[in-house]
């Protein structure tokens, strides 16, 4: 007990340090938690017999609720009458997204020689933008209010929606439905939508349920009800070999619809915040700095083709949106980021049943995930820069 209440200490420390070297140099914190959990874990701070955080089921846990809280706020701001309304635009903007940098991901695998799986979930990890970064990154620089901030916000929707439908898909095939064979696949497939069809029924028919599970007035039994609702679904979810982050995913989506989505995102912030930074700092101890050269190469190969295409993916996203080159360019900038989601990916790959699911291609994801996440941001911050330099290259337009 004594022991793993001072390992959690540590962790809360680690990620306090982390935020605030964040804070103070002007970037997410997201790769900053990565690395912390590295630095703290068992293959660092471990190698040097220094006092270590260890992969438990305690940290494994605590990981899965901040995946879950993840993806149930992103639900929080699905709106499927609102998305109906703009569905032209983000789907041709969203189409265009996935048709370039999906099967970018997925030919890298393949050239790697991995399996169609394997390469799949490649695929999935370069082409999610981080709607975490980006949305905050937005808000900082002032872009929320700007021309851009509509196509790039469209497009991290149909990322989210298409990511849901894909975990849905690779969590089938990463526990088992591959090794079963297309009857075993289908089976898990069946399940997996027969489930989140009916998610998306109670989405669309329970408005009253999810209102009068809100009901109440103290803010403690506020709390404790969402939890109450979200954490299980996700626990049931994953327990039939669904994926827990789509399932809350739908279950934010129900929620948004009772009226009270302002008051949950009030209370619940910092709860998801919080365990969001133990998900974080968990994939980061879950990998070995070691593994990391090891992916140097195919890690620096993604890194150099898969910025140019979310630019131009972006850049004709823009277009799709009528707006001019360099606005449309700077739509490109706005989605290099890469973080949670692509993590996510990689801790469902982690539970594979080959190598390269298991090391290869976690350690891909954070290595990935921290230069992405980095040079994203930096990009966006000088944009500025970027955009004088490429006015000399394009034809004379105003924004």
């Amino acid at each position: 007990m004594a022991a793993g209440l001072f390992e959690l200490g540590q962790v809360f420390a680690v990620l306090a340090i982390a935020g605030a070297v964040a804070l103070r140099i002007g970037l997410s914190v997201i790769p900053l938690y990565v690395v912390g959990g590295m630095v703290a874990g068992p293959f660092v701070a471990g190698r040097f017999g220094l006092p270590h955080v260890p992969e438990s089921e305690m940290l494994t846990i605590l990981a899965e609720v901040g995946i879950v809280l993840l993806l149930f706020f992103l639900g929080l701001e699905f709106s499927l009458d609102r998305l109906l309304a703009a569905r032209s635009r983000i789907t041709r903007a969203g189409v265009v997204d996935a048709a370039i940098n999906l099967p970018l991901g997925i030919a890298i695998g393949l050239a790697l020689g991995w399996s169609v799986v394997e390469a799949l979930l490649l695929g999935g990890i370069v082409y999610i933008s981080s709607s975490a970064i980006i949305t905050k990154t937005l808000i900082d620089l002032g872009w929320i209010a700007n021309d851009e901030a509509d196509p790039i916000l469209g497009t991290l929707v149909f990322e989210d929606l298409f990511i849901a439908i894909y975990l849905a898909i690779v969590t089938s095939l990463v526990l088992g439905g591959a090794d079963a064979g297309l009857d075993g696949l289908g089976v898990s497939l069946a399940v997996a939508f027969g489930f989140l069809g009916a998610l998306l029924a109670a989405v669309q028919y329970g408005t009253a349920f999810f209102t009068r599970v809100l009901d109440v007035a103290d803010a403690e039994s506020f709390v404790l009800r969402v939890l109450g609702v979200v954490v299980p679904v996700a626990g049931f979810a994953l327990s039939i070999g669904v994926s827990e982050a789509v399932a809350a995913f739908f279950v934010g989506m129900g929620f948004s619809t009772s009226g009270h989505r302002e008051r949950i995102e009030r209370q619940l912030t910092s709860v998801r915040d919080v365990f969001a930074a133990v998900f974080f700092f968990w994939i980061g101890v879950g990998t070995d700095p070691q593994l990391l050269l090891t992916v140097a190469v195919p890690l620096a190969a993604a890194v150099l083709l898969t910025t140019p295409a979310k630019l131009l993916s972006g850049y004709l996203g823009g277009r799709v949106y009528d707006l001019s080159e360099h606005r449309a360019f700077r739509v490109g900038i706005g989605l290099v980021p890469r973080g949670e989601f692509s993590l996510v990916i990689a801790a469902l790959a982690a539970g594979g049943s080959t190598t390269v699911m298991r090391e290869t291609i976690p350690a891909l994801a954070v290595g990935y995930v921290l230069v992405m996440s980095v040079l994203g941001t930096l990009l966006m911050q000088r944009s500025d820069a970027i955009e004088a330099f490429g006015s000399r290259l394009l034809p004379a337009e105003r924004a």
